[in-house]
């Protein structure tokens, strides 16, 4: 090719290149802008409820998100966990349980109790009411969970491994994540959703966190539960300069050839 030929080609590429290059930069300055303002908007936790339910049932969806708000997220007990109860000072009551397939397990004295959904410690006060009705004084009763059988949590949009990961005793969000092996090059780590329904009433909240705040030591790392829903938004800033480097790129080859 004649030098005068190829000069003209470089410059017509290099002048492309710088276009499409302005362009990016513009469009990651809008986006950011845009991303940011609408993190600052964001409550950390909005709870939602169909328009339908009764006032009763939205009262219980604010409540639970407001119990994670404020740091009651321990592990809630699920269908086929072991349990080892004991009761202080009455050696005839203690044993180990598994709950069945319903959420129940069943006691001498008492009979069924649900304790699904539950936490250990909810479970303690359920069994200490229950044994207080009848039979004893002022009991004092310890749960402790042996086994984690049936808790499971769904991780997807951004990540490099979405799906749905077993849950093994008390899993914060960070370590969830980690275990589908970490956000993509386009996840908005300001945009995290976690979809969370109460077991007892069915109603769902939704939850979000902001990683860098919780990386940083800002924010507390949050405790997954049974049955929730990890979501990671993308940037429409990072999406957007991912798309116009994957079209950069064929003009670089085609430059090189030359």
């Amino acid at each position: 090719m004649p030098v005068e030929k190829r000069l003209v080609v470089e410059d017509l590429f290099s002048a492309v290149r710088k276009g499409i290059m302005l362009c990016a930069v513009l469009a990651l300055v809008a986006c950011s802008s845009t991303e940011m303002t609408s993190a600052e908007a964001v409550a950390a936790v909005t709870p939602t409820t169909p328009a339908s339910t009764p006032s009763s049932a939205g009262a219980g969806a604010i409540a639970l998100a407001s119990s994670i708000a404020t740091g009651s997220d321990d592990y809630r007990i699920g269908p086929q966990d072991l349990l080892e109860l004991q009761v202080f000072a009455v050696e005839a009551l203690n044993r180990t349980v598994r709950v069945n397939s319903r959420g129940f397990v069943s006691l001498p004295l008492i009979g069924l109790v649900q304790a699904a959904g539950l936490t250990s410690e909810q479970l303690e006060a359920s069994l200490a009411d229950r044994l207080a009705e009848k039979y004893l004084q002022n009991p004092q009763v310890s749960v402790f969970i042996k086994e984690y059988t049936s808790q499971r949590v769904t991780v997807e949009g951004a990540v490099k491994k979405p799906g749905i990961y077993p849950l093994r005793g008390r899993t914060s969000l960070l370590q969830t994540l980690a275990t589908a092996e970490g956000l993509t090059t386009v996840a908005d780590p300001n945009g995290v959703r976690v979809f969370r329904t109460d077991p007892r009433t069915g109603n769902r909240a939704t939850l979000e966190f902001d990683l860098e705040k919780i990386r940083a030591g800002e924010a507390r790392d949050p405790a997954v539960q049974n049955d929730d829903i990890v979501q990671v938004g993308e940037s429409r800033g990072k999406s957007v300069a991912k798309e116009l480097i994957e079209f950069i790129l064929p003009f670089r080859v085609l430059t090189y050839s030359y």
